[in-house]
């Protein structure tokens, strides 16, 4: 009798650890905000980036642990920067607040913004931030200006990043 209760028990335990394996998270943006994998490349990079630093295409990965990744490539090499951050979901309208804590290479602190669009699983991401620790002299742009806005809307849409998600 023991054995085939401790069959019975292995068996319920397979199928319940399979269930949960199939099943798949659906995205929200709504709530999720910039949650997932994404990639920017060509013409979606920001003018400044590829201007200034050669930037040809960036892949950022943003956990729901509040970590992130970034890979950011120029000419084939890749630079890498990692940290925390802290996304803010506004309280009317679409575009958050975002504050990055880099720990890699240096540690840095940027502000900025974003915001998701579109429908599954063809999500895009409008993002712009500033460096804010150690100051550099940038201020970074705000819900109520909107995109474009960053250093008091001097840099137009040159720092403004577009990514789509990748799955």
């Amino acid at each position: 009798m023991k054995k085939l209760f401790f069959i019975l028990i292995s068996v319920a335990l397979v199928f319940s650890a399979c269930k949960k394996s199939e099943e798949t998270e659906v995205y929200d943006p709504a709530t999720d905000g910039l949650i997932g994998n994404w990639l920017s490349k060509g013409a979606d990079v920001a003018p400044l980036l590829k201007t200034y630093f050669a930037i040809d295409s960036i892949t950022a990965m943003f956990k729901a642990d509040n970590t992130y990744l970034v890979k950011s490539y120029s000419k084939g090499a890749a630079t890498t920067y990692s940290g925390t951050y802290l996304q803010t979901k506004p309280a009317t309208g679409t575009i958050w607040t975002i504050k990055l804590n880099q720990s890699t290479p240096t540690a840095v602190t940027s502000e900025g913004i974003f915001e998701v669009a579109g429908t599954s699983p063809n999500f895009t991401l409008k993002y712009e931030v500033v460096q804010t620790e150690p100051s550099i002299g940038a201020t970074p742009p705000t819900i109520t200006a909107g995109f474009g806005s960053s250093n008091g809307g001097a840099l137009l849409q040159m720092n403004v990043q577009k990514f789509v998600i990748v799955k």
